[in-house]
């Protein structure tokens, strides 16, 4: 059983633990002595309770020091702190002088598994704190030591420094493991965690089996096989399943990383295991991303025309909890666009447009109309300004607009290029076609859609959304924030029209599926058009579109899909035509619930269902040969049509961030080449004559971006 004990009182009063929280330090403290010790701790269990002491500044006088100043803070080290193996420990309110000032340790008790140095120590940006605490064992023991950080971190054990980390990174549990080889007796283990910005904290746990085998399952889905045999060194038993009822191996071959899969088989992984279901997989998935009353998803999975799995989660009404089906209805957002697509095209073989036509045909004073074309709006490369990227927009989002006024709002902004020139997602683009379809087909869109698809594929829980229909079995909005849940912005669905404006069940985008690819509803020519990647100039960044999908691949498989987002909802439609593969999921929040994004669920159940007629992933080691000298010639910024990558250099480390998102460290796998271990994701910096920058052309999940270096 894990103790925290007081060595010397054998209690702690709690106005003393409040006092020892608050004190600032000083060389004089009013509070009892006291240890962080845990006498033989059980394993799994985290440690809450540590001697600490902080907050020390990265620089003297300095606010915010540089980057360079804060590495050097991290490399350098007090001996009378991570010396603490020798004489006394240390307890709270003992004192230490450094550079002329002196500090104190204080005990700090968390009631959560992570200890909140922020709240604890009140520190400024870019600060250092230490923490101590003692292990005592009856018996040597190899164990694996897991600690998580904000941000970076280093370990002693001993006196010894066992692992060093200088990353910027939010908290996660278990993200280092150390196998640590732990002696007879007293284990003095010091933490030094330095922040940079905004939060700041550490958990530290030593793993028990359940946990190992749960790092396992991760690391072997992930393509860390250094991390697989960390972990297979340190005792995580390669037979034992996780959460997910899988065991390492299925994970290792679920995900293609057949170096992976052979290592663990050698290692002692039972090949005939049976895996589980697609149902007990996507139920235990689900189990670990939603919790209690919580928006929802609905998923549903198809192969040759079968229903393999359909099923829902969470609450479609967190008021009135009214649990979420696969008959309730979401608003799908962008996955109206191959709606909208498929419409111009069924207008196209009846004769009444041209995907050539020139937008002046059905708007005469649209200016500029003359130079584009519907295939220019269709592939989102018309160079008209998005009415969505409006700093403004939001203000009138939820009020009724009519096609000629909400176009009236934007026909007018400044072109973002020249129409053909280069690629930029575009609401406006959308509106505009849903709107020509009105003007050319002699009926709004909506009815259009239903006279046309809807009715003839059985789609009755199809329509477009209007802000007066009460529908039966419809989803609320949500939005999910600092794991705070409340209602979202709520959309007047006439803002999006073409653009977004459907709502439809994961049932009836199984049923537009077969229709599409059954060939029902369009010609084999049109959809050859239609799932044709619009052409790009060479330097032009932008991702393989066709009319209203994106065409790419997954390992080898082709995948034709959308994604969907507004305010609220967010949603995912893919089919792998090869093998004839529906993955639909719908989800009522946006931003959702954390894990729970349609886009990689879909995807990763397309690999559970799939994985056998998928080529192989790649593990990718780092090359430990590369010159960090050369980094400095990819730091800069990468225009990713409208986010931006950027890469800096931070010591021996390069680490890219994009905008939104986290700073991840990128590694070395050749020249000009790197990839994220967080991700299954590459990036190649091309160069001109020169020999300077001038790209970078990132892959993932089968998609290609070449985004060039911008100011």
């Amino acid at each position: 059983m894990m103790i925290a004990r007081a060595r010397r009182k054998g209690w702690v009063a709690p106005f003393v633990l409040a006092a020892a929280l608050c004190v600032l330090p000083s060389p004089h403290p009013a509070v009892a002595q006291e240890q962080a010790t845990y006498d033989n701790p059980s394993s799994g269990q985290f440690m809450r309770s540590w001697l600490v002491l902080g907050p020390l500044p990265v620089a003297a006088g300095e606010d915010m020091p540089d980057d360079e100043a804060a590495k050097r803070a991290f490399d350098n080290d007090p001996r009378e702190l991570i010396g603490v193996d020798i004489g006394e420990a240390p307890q709270a309110g003992d004192t230490v002088k450094i550079k002329d000032r002196q500090w104190n340790w204080r005990l700090i008790e968390s009631d959560a598994d992570s200890v909140d140095l922020a709240d604890a120590v009140q520190p400024r940006s870019k600060a250092i704190a230490y923490a101590a605490a003692e292990i005592n064992l009856p018996e040597e023991k190899n164990a694996l030591l897991a600690i998580g950080s904000d941000d970076a971190v280093k370990v002693w054990l001993g006196g010894q420094l066992i692992h060093e980390n200088w990353v910027g990174r939010p908290l996660t549990p278990d993200e280092d493991l150390i196998v640590a080889k732990l002696r007879q007796g007293t284990n003095r283990l010091v933490l030094k965690v330095q922040n940079q910005q905004g939060g700041w904290g550490f958990t530290c746990r030593l793993l028990g089996p359940e946990q190992a085998a749960e790092s396992l399952i991760r690391a072997a889905a992930s393509g860390d096989l250094d991390k697989v045999k960390l972990l297979v060194e340190g005792g995580a038993d390669p037979n034992r399943r996780g959460t997910i009822p899988l065991t390492a191996l299925h994970a290792a071959h679920i995900r293609g990383y057949t170096q992976i899969a052979d290592f663990l088989v050698a290692s002692g992984a039972d090949a005939d295991l049976p895996m589980p279901t697609l149902e007990e997989y996507i139920s235990a998935r689900m189990g670990q991303l939603i919790h209690g009353d919580s928006p929802g998803t609905a998923i549903l999975v198809a192969r040759d025309g079968e229903v393999l799995y359909q099923g829902g989660f969470g609450l479609a009404n967190i008021e009135h909890h009214v649990p979420v089906t696969p008959q309730t209805k979401f608003r799908i957002g962008s996955v109206s666009k191959q709606f909208t697509a498929a419409a111009i095209l069924k207008l196209q073989e009846t004769g009444k447009l041209n995907v050539d036509d020139t937008l002046d045909k059905f708007i005469a004073d649209y200016p500029r109309g003359d130079e584009v074309t519907i295939h220019h709006l269709l592939t989102h490369t018309s160079g008209i300004h998005s009415f969505t990227s409006n700093p403004n927009f939001l203000e009138s989002v939820t009020k009724f607009v009519q096609p000629e006024a909400h176009i009236a709002s934007f026909k007018n902004d400044p072109y973002d290029f020249d129409p053909g020139e280069k690629w930029s997602y575009n609401n406006s683009g959308y509106f505009l076609l849903g709107y020509i379809i009105d003007k050319v087909s002699g009926n709004s869109w909506g009815e259009y859609l239903k006279t046309e698809f809807f009715q003839p594929l059985g789609m009755e829980d199809t329509g477009v959304h209007h802000w007066a229909d009460v529908l039966p079995h419809e989803a609320t909005g949500y939005s999910v924030e600092s794991g705070e849940v409340k209602k979202a912005l709520d959309w007047n669905m006439s803002q999006a029209g073409g653009a977004g404006a459907l709502y439809s069940t994961v049932e009836d985008l199984f049923h537009w599926n077969e229709g599409v690819f059954g060939d029902k509803l369009l010609s084999e020519s049109t959809l050859e058009a239609a799932f044709t990647p619009v052409e790009l100039k060479a330097d032009a960044a932008g991702m393989p579109y066709g009319y209203g999908w994106v065409i790419g691949e997954l390992r080898g498989v082709k995948e034709i899909q959308h994604g969907g987002g507004l305010h609220g909802f967010v949603s995912h439609l893919a089919r792998y035509p090869e093998h004839n593969v529906t993955v639909a999921v719908l989800v009522n929040a946006a931003p959702p619930p954390e894990g729970l994004l349609p886009g990689s669920i879909s995807q990763e159940l397309a690999e559970f269902v799939l994985w056998e007629q998928m080529q192989p992933r790649h593990v990718l080691v780092a090359d430990s040969g590369a010159d960090p000298k050369q980094f400095d010639d990819f730091v800069g910024r990468y225009g990713y049509g409208g986010a931006i990558l950027t890469v800096t250099r931070e010591g021996d480390r390069l680490f890219a961030q994009l905008t939104g998102q986290p700073k991840f460290e990128i590694f070395p796998r050749g020249e000009d080449e790197f990839f994220w271990k967080v991700v299954d994701a590459q990036v190649t910096f091309e160069r001109n004559d020169e020999k300077r920058v001038v790209e970078a052309v990132h892959k993932q999940a089968g998609q290609t971006i070449h985004a060039p270096r911008v100011e």
